[in-house]
């Protein structure tokens, strides 16, 4: 039996794996929701843009401190809260859109609870798999999450459509709040994972850590920097294709949300593409390639 029927036969492994697809096509359709939501609102792209800023910044923000709580208490507590904190949170913007309507400062709490938890609950759920499986195992694993997230993530661009189109944002985000408490549920029944007593001085001495760790290794600033580089087009791509779509295509949020979801089928291909190469080139040759 290979690695990857080993890994689908283990039921925890496969509730966390459905977890971790449910939570994020919850995330993915808020993300198309809120876009195009915004627009309509504001009938601004400045505004958008200013969204999604917010919410990629408030993500590299909390990046460290997250990573000091993944290495400080249990991978699958960190997992959980992440779930219930956003379904908790988000269900007071929902309530507040129910009874005041929109408003932008509401949207960007929603983008730096979005851009905050999502980055906290991808270093708490890639640090459990490790910590739960056989180094052995790793490799399909990965595969197996990054297919499954890809597959959530698209396909929440399509449905994030429909639903804006006959219903409005409320109802996705009533959507992903129960997606976040179902996600939670099967968080429950995964097994424990080990929790990490390799530094005693607590989260804020993690984080402290990781800073400077970071910024004594030249390699790991020169990547990050380097992975800023695409996220600025593809923001682009962000807050200019819903304006795209209303201004020029006089089409609906239907459109909108069918383009994300070629968006989304466009990195999945890419990321079997890079899995395949990785076998045959040097990760550093391939980073230039695509770089250039």
């Amino acid at each position: 039996m290979n690695k990857k029927a080993l890994l689908l036969n283990k039921k925890s492994f496969c509730n966390f794996l459905l977890a971790d697809v449910i939570s994020g096509f919850g995330v993915g359709m808020t993300t198309v929701g809120a876009n195009w939501y915004l627009l309509l609102q504001t009938h601004s792209n400045q505004l958008v843009g200013i969204y999604l800023t917010i919410n990629v910044l408030s993500g590299f923000l909390v990046s460290p401190l997250a990573g000091a709580i993944t290495d400080k208490y249990s991978r699958k507590k960190v997992i959980l809260w992440t779930f219930i904190t956003r379904a908790f949170l988000i269900s007071i913007v929902a309530v507040y859109f129910y009874f005041s309507g929109f408003s932008i400062l509401m949207m960007y709490f929603l983008s730096i609870l979005t851009g905050a938890g999502w980055i906290t609950y991808m270093a708490a759920s890639r640090s459990y798999v490790q910590d739960i499986l056989p180094e052995e195992q790793f490799g399909s694993a990965n595969s197996f999450i990054e297919v499954s997230l890809q597959v959530g993530m698209f396909s929440a661009g399509a449905i994030s459509g429909f639903l804006l189109n006959y219903t409005g944002f409320l109802i996705i985000l009533i959507i992903n709040i129960c997606l976040f408490f179902f996600a939670s549920v099967l968080i429950l029944t995964i097994e424990n994972d080990r929790i990490s007593q390799m530094n005693p001085s607590g989260a804020k001495g993690n984080f402290v850590l990781g800073i400077k760790y970071i910024l004594n290794k030249k390699t790991i600033m020169n990547a990050g920097l380097l992975s800023i580089l695409p996220l600025i087009i593809t923001q682009l791509f962000n807050v200019s294709s819903p304006d795209y779509v209303a201004s020029t295509l006089h089409a609906t949020s239907i459109v909108y949300g069918m383009a994300d979801m070629f968006y989304g089928i466009g990195g999945l291909a890419a990321g079997i593409m890079v899995g395949l190469l990785l076998n045959q080139f040097q990760s550093k040759k391939l980073i230039i390639l695509f770089s250039f």
